[in-house]
């Protein structure tokens, strides 16, 4: 063990364009949002494991020694993992009695921080106790998982040793260097493979490195010299299957190909313009006129959406109540509820702010006023964390 305690911390994401234009091969752009998850890693002399999730209800531990016969007969410790120990995940659920159809947040969570514990600890299991408190809500679409196993692989890389230490004397927060940071995200996509069976790694990503990435054909680039901009992120709360809403986009390309498939590559376009936006504002600063692209952007963006039969009342609940205050939203994700997303311009009044959140809110929705273009997964000294947030973190 490096490191007696530890805290770590990153952002959740969101889809700024391309909402399922990219599963068709076109360009989105995703963005880490400034609502974070935060770890606590303390090594313990208790000979246990303990997980404490209490956003979840969840507070679990486990003796090492009935941990370590799980090892026996699987892959010796990853340095840098490249696939799945399929053999140890079916040791682990059915050591947990978590059954191959669970996909519940709660079991889902445990799965993961157990595997990577054990394949990152293999050669000398460790007692330690780990407590994750998330400012995102979970099954929103905002990324929620991805930066729990964004935190999880930064926190075990950091305190197996894999990875170096990174604060010096009265230094607050630090990032590690780009070869670890790979690192921690290659972890952190095995996180995400035990949870969602075959994700794009985007999420993980974001949560990573921060910022605005590029998803292409599979292949992610994070853009460098981007803006943070203000948004409200609003949460409708209503449930909906993003596997559903998927195939009824590819449904209706297939039933309206010479509809819909310039409508795909619209969307991607409106992704493209937004992204040589971005680039310009960082360049030569910000001015009125990028801010009215962004907007128009969204706009087109939305009824995008709606054309693909991704869009719901509650959302345009959202953009009518947004618009009636001259502000612009879209939503972001799979759609069909879920969570939307309202730019704020640098001179729009705390008061217009106010008012649409009050009124978002008697519709039944959660806003929270934040930014886009975060810094990705970050070491902090405790005296970084919010008294709050740290007295969740030290409860447990």
């Amino acid at each position: 063990m490096q490191s007696r305690e530890l805290f770590v911390s990153a952002p959740g994401k969101v889809i700024l364009h391309g909402e399922h234009s990219v599963v068709h091969g076109k360009v989105a752009l995703a963005v880490s949002v400034n609502l974070r998850t935060y770890l606590r890693l303390q090594s313990t002399s208790s000979g246990q494991v303990c997980i404490n999730l209490p956003n979840i209800d969840t507070f679990l531990s486990w003796e090492i020694t009935a941990l370590q016969p799980l090892l026996a007969g699987s892959k010796a410790e990853q340095r840098d993992p490249k696939e799945l120990d399929a053999d140890l995940l079916k040791k682990l659920r059915e050591f947990t009695g978590i059954s191959d159809d669970s996909t519940d947040t709660r079991s889902m969570a445990v799965l993961a921080f157990l595997y990577m514990y054990l394949t990152v600890f293999a050669e000398s299991l460790a007692s330690i106790t780990v407590s994750v408190w998330s400012e995102l809500p979970t099954g929103a679409g905002l990324g929620s998982s991805a930066a729990y196993n964004v935190c999880l692989s930064a926190a075990l890389l950091s305190a197996r040793g894999n990875i170096s230490p990174l604060l010096m004397a009265q230094q607050e927060s630090a990032r590690w260097s780009k070869d670890e940071m790979e690192l921690i995200n290659r972890w952190a996509f095995m996180g995400e493979k035990i949870i969602h069976g075959n994700p794009s790694g985007v999420d993980n990503a974001v949560g990573t490195w921060g910022g605005f990435l590029r998803y292409h054909s599979g292949n992610i680039t994070p853009l460098s010299w981007v803006p943070i901009l203000r948004i409200l992120l609003t949460n409708t709360k209503v449930p909906r299957s993003t596997k559903v809403l998927v195939s009824g986009v590819k449904d209706k390309i297939n039933k309206f190909p010479s509809v819909m498939r310039p409508v795909l590559e619209s969307v991607s376009a409106v992704s493209c313009t937004c992204e040589q936006t971005l680039t310009e504002m960082a360049e030569h600063g910000p001015s009125a006129e990028h801010y009215n692209i962004l907007e128009e952007l969204i706009d087109i963006n939305q009824h995008h959406l709606n054309v693909m039969g991704v869009g719901h009342s509650s959302l345009d609940t959202l953009c009518r109540v947004t618009l009636s205050k001259g502000l612009h939203s879209k939503l972001t994700g799979a759609g069909g509820g879920g969570c939307g997303i309202t730019l704020l311009r640098p001179e729009t009044d705390t008061s217009v702010i106010q008012s649409a959140v009050e009124e978002l809110k008697a519709c039944g929705f959660d806003c929270w006023e934040t930014s886009i273009g975060a810094p990705g997964v970050q070491q902090h000294s405790s005296a970084a964390i919010s008294p709050d947030v740290l007295k969740i973190l030290n409860s447990y």
